[in-house]
C-alpha cells in the first residue's frame, strides 16, 4: 500500500486564456497544502507553474522546484526558503521529479506538460512504475488528448496487452481522492523505476 505525501504537477509556463485554468492551479495549490502533500513541480515562477507554487507556499504547504539550468532566466525560479534544485538538463530534471513524487497530475499547459505526462504513461504502459497518474481535464482541456487515446485503442495502437490506465478528474476537488484511492494499490516497490539507470 502506497500513500500519496509528494505529488508532481505538470503545468504551463504561461497562464493560458481560460481564467478557469488559474483558478483550478489556485485551488488546487490550497488543497495540496491543507493535506499535507508537497508539490514537486517544474520550478518557474510564472504562468500556471507560478500560481500553483504561490497557492500552496500561501497556505503553508511544502514546495519542491526542479528546473534545469537553461530554463532558469525564461522561467525565472522561486527564490524563497523551499527547496530548488536545478538540473544539468531536462533528462535530469524528469527524473528527479519522478523519483521525488508518489504520483503525478497535469493541469493545462502546452507541449511540455503533454510531453511529460506523456512520457510518465508511456513508461507506466511499458510497466517501469505503477505511480498514479491523473489528467485534470479543467473546462474538457484535455478532451482532445483523450479522445486521441481512445482512437489509438480502437485502431490498436495501444494494444490491451500493453494498456495503462490513467485517472481524469473534471474537477480540482476530485484529485487527491482519486489519487489516494489509486495509490492504496500499489505497493512501495511497484513505485521505483523498474531499471534505475534507464533515463526517463
Amino acid at each position: 500500500m502506497s500513500k500519496i505525501d509528494a505529488l508532481c504537477v505538470y503545468c504551463g509556463s504561461s497562464p493560458g486564456t481560460d481564467p478557469a485554468f488559474t483558478a483550478a492551479a489556485q485551488s488546487f495549490g490550497k488543497i495540496l497544502a491543507e493535506n499535507d502533500v508537497r508539490l514537486i513541480y517544474g520550478g518557474g515562477s510564472v504562468g500556471l507553474m507560478g500560481t500553483l507554487a504561490h497557492a500552496v507556499l500561501d497556505h503553508g504547504g511544502e514546495v519542491t522546484g526542479v528546473i534545469p539550468e537553461f530554463l532558469t532566466k525564461r522561467e525565472r525560479p522561486r527564490r524563497l526558503p523551499q527547496e530548488l534544485i536545478v538540473t544539468p538538463d531536462m533528462h535530469a530534471r524528469k527524473r528527479t521529479m519522478f523519483e521525488r513524487a508518489d504520483g503525478f497530475v497535469a493541469l493545462p499547459g502546452g507541449l511540455g506538460t503533454l510531453e511529460e505526462v506523456v512520457e510518465q504513461l508511456t513508461w507506466a504502459q511499458l510497466g517501469r512504475h505503477k505511480k498514479p497518474i491523473l489528467i485534470a481535464n479543467i473546462n474538457g482541456y484535455w478532451d482532445p488528448l483523450l479522445t486521441l487515446v481512445e482512437h489509438m485503442r480502437m485502431v490498436k495502437f495501444v494494444p490491451s496487452a500493453l494498456s495503462v490506465e490513467f485517472l481524469v478528474a473534471e474537477r480540482v476537488e476530485e484529485i487527491l481522492p482519486k489519487l489516494r484511492r489509486a495509490a492504496r494499490e500499489v505497493a512501495e516497490a511497484e513505485k521505483t523505476m523498474a531499471v534505475p539507470a534507464e533515463r526517463l
